[in-house]
């Protein structure tokens, strides 16, 4: 089993089109995260390198998952590209919801700064190879604060190799057009597709591309919202399920193939991604993950096929 790689952007850095998306590893004690024993961790996270998935993200607000990272894989940190986040509480406070958290990010460059030295330290490494915005602050924001400055600081001092940003609509248009950032991290799948043309826009101007959301949250064959993440605000969406039978993507749902691998290779299928973000803290649903994203792309005439149904 191989997993196919791509280039991320003008970094010159080539990263396996299926990414490991950390959040999963944040604990009970951080927005509800699933619980998992240090050991299973330390397993799954050693698996996930050994089936060749060479790019992990992370966050500050991710509860554990950075200290887990640093425990588990410091012997083995040039095997992967490592992918955290700034603007984040340096504390997570257990009753905290999301809307908490996100109001407590802070753009600001000693919060930047500190953050950086905290993550590195709960990693357990010397340097951050992508540093990316967190929450999708507005670039007047950003602007005003010396956000951006405060990256490329940490960019000359070597502890960030690339700077990057996790956004969303309305915003990621006006952070393209700034033409600092060398990582965009954007939501996306068939099934959520609203942020398609800033994927496009983003890859023109030369950016890498990590999709997050790549299987809808969990796979259309589940009866729940899609499109609003643990640390996002917005209204409630359609049910995924919903949305792909209102697609009849069943009629052309190859035979042994699932609605999760599908939407999966799907995602994959897209020119301007490099990698796709997943996340799980069950050891079977990543090996499933990786064997899916070995298999590559969809056929290009039933991509064609999904995307014209889709779009209707």
């Amino acid at each position: 089993m191989t997993i196919p790689t791509r280039s991320l952007g003008g970094t010159g850095v080539e990263v396996s089109i299926l990414g490991y998306g950390a959040m999963e590893l944040r604990g009970p004690d951080a927005i509800a995260g699933p619980e998992i024993a240090d050991a299973d961790a330390g397993r799954l996270l050693n698996e996930l390198l050994d089936a060749g998935v060479t790019l992990i993200d992370t966050s500050i607000d991710y509860g554990r998952s950075e200290e887990l990272i640093g425990r588990y894989l410091g012997s083995r940190r040039d095997e992967y590209f490592l992918a955290s986040k700034c603007g984040c509480p340096l504390t997570i406070e257990p009753d905290w919801d999301p809307p908490a958290i996100g109001a407590a990010h802070d753009y600001a460059p000693e919060r930047v700064r500190a953050g950086v030295e905290q993550s590195l330290a709960r990693l357990g490494t010397d340097r951050l190879d992508l540093l990316q915005v967190h929450m999708s602050p507005s670039r007047t924001r950003m602007e005003s604060e010396g956000t951006v400055e405060a990256l490329q600081e940490l960019q000359a001092a070597g502890k960030v190799r690339f700077i990057g940003i996790s956004g969303t609509l309305p915003e990621l248009p006006d952070h393209i057009a700034m033409g600092v950032f060398d990582v965009f991290q954007i939501p996306y799948s068939g099934l959520q597709a609203e942020h398609e043309p800033c994927i496009a826009a983003a890859a023109a101007a030369g950016a890498g591309v990590l999709v997050r959301g790549a299987t809808a949250r969990g796979t259309a064959s589940e009866d729940k919202a899609w499109g609003t993440e643990p640390l996002a605000m917005g209204p409630p969406r359609p049910a995924a399920r919903d949305l792909w039978e209102a697609a009849g993507l069943d009629e052309i749902l190859p035979e042994g193939m699932g609605r999760h691998e599908f939407l999966l290779r799907y995602t994959l299928s897209h020119p301007g991604l490099s990698s796709a973000i997943v996340g799980t803290a069950n050891l079977d649903h990543l090996r499933s993950n990786a064997e899916i994203a070995s298999r590559g792309p969809l056929p290009a005439d039933l991509y064609a096929e999904a995307g014209r149904r889709l779009a209707g």
